[in-house]
């Protein structure tokens, strides 16, 4: 299948599965701009084989959404980090944004890389998981105190060089950073997870052990 044949039956579908509170009606590739039709070429004709989740938004910038797809396409699918950590930290933020496209899209994939499904659903509550290995532990401190603090401490910092390398920590930052504007563009956009399928995440709320900025964060 050609490109833009494939882009037409992914509008289809899009079109059929957006639900009507979404903010950005899908793009009928007949109607595209030459250049946004080469951006979303570009997309489904590489590994993502579908404009979900932000793309149909970014497109409506296509200089940006060619960028940014440059940038997301590697830090999901060639990045330093192991899978199971990388998909790890986009869960991380998915729950801190309360974004349920993202952690919907990333859910399968971070068991499929081999992360515990206890610990996703204990981050998924909104709880420091339990029992993580070291460098998931190591993963998850240093993406909170980004999140929470907006700064990382010294000792967190060694930690995850000594693991994963300073490639690895400089990767770890660009995911967390990524997966951040991705969550803003989903929330802001209200892109919804498919009919008939429940958000996963119930909303944050000042109860839960990570919902407090100040909380100390040390790594086990």
């Amino acid at each position: 299948m050609r490109p833009i044949g494939a882009l037409a039956v992914l509008f289809l579908v899009h079109a059929v599965a957006a639900s009507a509170a979404e903010r950005f009606a899908p793009l009928d590739p007949d109607k595209m701009t030459p250049e946004q039709k080469k951006v979303a070429d570009d997309i489904v004709s590489g590994p993502r084989k579908s404009l979900s989740g932000p793309f149909n938004a970014w497109l409506r910038s296509p200089q940006l959404a060619d960028r940014l797809q440059r940038v997301g396409e590697y830090l999901r699918f060639h990045s330093s980090v192991p899978a199971r950590l990388n998909e790890f930290a986009i869960l991380i933020t998915a729950r801190q944004w309360t974004a349920q496209y993202e952690w919907y899209a990333h859910y399968p994939l971070a068991i499929k890389a081999g992360l515990d499904p206890r610990i996703a659903t204990e981050l998924g509550a909104g709880k420091r998981p339990e029992n993580m290995a070291d460098d998931e532990a190591i993963v998850y401190d240093l993406c909170l105190a980004l999140h929470r603090g907006q700064t990382i401490s010294d000792k967190i910092f060694d930690a995850a060089v000594a693991k994963l390398g300073e490639q690895g920590v400089v990767d770890l930052i660009a995911v967390n950073g990524y997966y951040d504007l991705v969550a803003m563009t989903l929330n802001a956009a209200n892109v919804q997870v498919p009919p008939g399928v429940r958000p996963p995440l119930a909303p944050a709320t000042p109860d839960t052990p990570d919902a407090d900025p100040g909380r100390g964060l040390q790594s086990k």
